[in-house]
C-alpha cells in the first residue's frame, strides 16, 4: 500500500451465511416438515387400520343387538345375524351398493325381515336404520344404528333415549293412509321433536319407502329361493 492511502475496511461479515448456506438451511427445514408430514400421515393410517376391525365388531355386536329388539328370540328359529339374503341397490332404500337383508324363519319359512334402509336427509347427514316387517306387512320394529344428529335432538330417534321410534310398530302402508306418513308439522300422524323436525321426518319417509320397497319386492323377500328354483327349472 503507497504511502498516504486509507484503507477501505471490508464490511462484509465473515459469520453471515452464503448462497449455500441459506439452501442448505432451507433444504433442512423443508426435509424436516417432509419427515413430520410422512410420520403424521403414517400414524394416522396405522391407527386407522388396527381401529378397523375393532370398529366393525362394535358396529356388528351393535347391530345384532338391534335386531333382536325388532325380532325377539320367541319370534324366529334361526340365528338373525347369519340369516341374510344380498339385495341390489335401489332408490327405495336410499343405497347405492349391494346390502344385506335379514331373515326371519319360524320352522323354514320366512315369518319376517329386517331391511337396511338410509335416511340421506337427516339434519346432520345420513340416517342409518334398519326396519323389521313382518310378513303381513305390518312393522316388526324400527331401530337407527349409526347417525350423526344432535345429542339433545336429533338423537331422540334413539330407542335409549326416547321412546318415539317404538311408535312404529304395527303400522303399515294402509296404517296410516299415505297422507298421515308424516310429521305432525307436514299433517301426518307421526310426533316431531320440540326444536327438531328434520330427523324424525327423514326417519318416518325412510320407513314409508322400506314398505314400498317390502312390497314392491315381497316374492324375493318372502321366498328368498325362488328364483334359484326358476332357473333351476328352466335349465331342465
Amino acid at each position: 500500500m503507497s504511502d498516504g492511502q486509507i484503507p477501505l475496511k471490508d464490511t462484509t461479515d465473515s459469520k453471515a451465511p452464503g448462497g449455500n448456506g441459506l439452501l442448505q438451511s432451507i433444504f433442512r427445514n423443508s426435509l424436516g416438515l417432509g419427515l413430520f408430514a410422512v410420520f403424521t400421515v403414517g400414524l394416522i393410517s396405522v391407527t386407522w387400520i388396527m381401529t378397523q376391525d375393532q370398529i366393525e365388531t362394535q358396529v356388528r355386536a351393535y347391530e345384532a343387538k338391534a335386531l333382536m329388539e325388532i325380532l325377539p328370540a320367541d319370534t324366529h328359529d334361526n340365528v338373525l345375524v347369519d340369516s341374510k339374503i344380498v339385495l341390489e341397490p335401489s332408490p327405495l332404500l336410499s343405497s347405492q351398493d349391494q346390502r344385506d337383508a335379514y331373515i326371519a324363519l319360524n320352522d323354514g319359512a320366512v315369518s319376517a325381515v329386517i331391511l337396511p334402509v338410509t335416511a340421506p336427509d337427516g339434519y346432520s347427514g345420513r340416517i342409518e336404520l334398519l326396519v323389521g316387517i313382518n310378513r303381513n306387512g305390518t312393522l316388526a320394529g324400527v331401530r337407527a344404528i349409526t347417525h350423526k344428529e344432535t345429542p339433545g335432538l336429533g338423537d331422540k330417534i334413539n330407542s335409549n333415549v326416547t321412546n318415539w321410534i317404538l311408535g312404529f310398530v304395527g303400522k303399515s302402508l294402509g296404517n296410516p293412509v299415505s297422507e298421515g306418513w308424516g310429521v305432525k308439522k307436514d299433517g301426518g300422524e307421526f310426533d316431531q321433536f320440540t326444536g327438531a323436525t328434520i330427523t324424525p321426518r327423514a326417519v318416518v319417509a325412510a320407513v314409508y319407502r322400506a314398505l314400498q320397497y317390502f312390497e314392491a319386492n315381497r316374492k324375493l323377500l318372502l321366498d328368498p329361493l325362488a328364483g334359484v328354483r326358476e332357473e333351476i327349472q328352466y335349465d331342465k
